[in-house]
């Protein structure tokens, strides 16, 4: 029997994420900014690869098979390992980064730990917080969405408690354009989520009963025919940002520590 690694079965839905779930350079230059002058980055739950920096020596885990093979040739070939147990000596990185991955994780304080034990300078954690995700429009349309999402992401507080040190909070805008396919992308694109391909690339829909999902939609499409989407929320389309769940947390070791 083939292991699910995290939550979500990448093994048998993670085609295509490489293809969705494109790197935003407006999101990647914070990211790239709080790992510092480091030169050897650990990029944890490492996925398709997005994110990781390309003029530093990156090494990428990933524990799905399928995930792995996603990756673009320019990148390294991920290591099959997970965040609970890194095989890799203390302090062996300058840096450490995990981008929407840590949810995934089957225990969030033992894979921090870990990312900690191995590196010598800033972890970085991209993440969403459960507390703002139902800002986002979708909600409306299907709350059992953002409820699955709630329960999966872990609080900011917990987060920040277990990395310890010096942390950092960031609120990462979303850009109107964003390359990158997660949901709070296409706040002003609501269109998009009527393509299968677009929800496809956002595991939380997996979690979502099959007939929850086409009503949702049903009801979406039925709204953007109307013209009652574009009444209730239309000024989004114009709206440049949109700040939403998105945060960079950045956790330095204390002087001396």
């Amino acid at each position: 029997m083939t292991r699910i690694a995290g939550d979500f079965d990448y093994e048998a839905h993670g085609g295509g994420y490489g293809r969705q779930r494109r790197p935003d350079p407006r999101i990647a230059r914070p990211i790239h900014a709080a790992l510092g002058p480091a030169t050897t980055v650990l990029n944890v739950g490492a996925g398709a690869g997005s994110y990781e920096p390309l003029d530093r020596e990156v090494t990428a885990v990933e524990p799905s098979a399928a995930m792995r093979a996603e990756r673009p040739a320019q990148l390294t070939t991920a290591i099959a390992a997970t965040a609970e147990a890194l095989p890799f000596a203390d302090g062996t990185f300058d840096a450490a980064m995990a981008t929407v991955t840590i949810h995934q994780w089957a225990d969030l304080e033992l894979g921090l730990s870990e990312l900690r034990r191995v590196t010598r300078g800033p972890v970085v954690i991209l993440t969403l917080d459960p507390d703002a995700l139902s800002r986002f429009w979708l909600a409306d349309y299907i709350p059992e969405l953002v409820r699955v999402e709630q329960r999966r992401f872990p609080a900011i507080d917990r987060v920040t408690s277990a990395l310890g040190g010096l942390v950092e909070v960031q609120r990462i805008p979303v850009p109107i354009d964003c390359a990158d396919g997660f949901g709070e992308a296409f706040y002003a694109r609501p269109e998009a989520f009527l393509d299968a391909r677009v929800r496809q690339g956002q595991s939380a829909w997996g979690f979502v009963a099959q007939l929850v999902v086409d009503r949702a939609v049903a009801e979406l499409r039925a709204d953007l025919a109307s013209g009652s989407w574009d009444r209730r929320y239309g000024s989004l389309r114009r709206q440049p940002e949109f700040a939403g769940s998105l945060r960079l947390i950045t956790a330095r070791p204390e002087a001396g520590g």
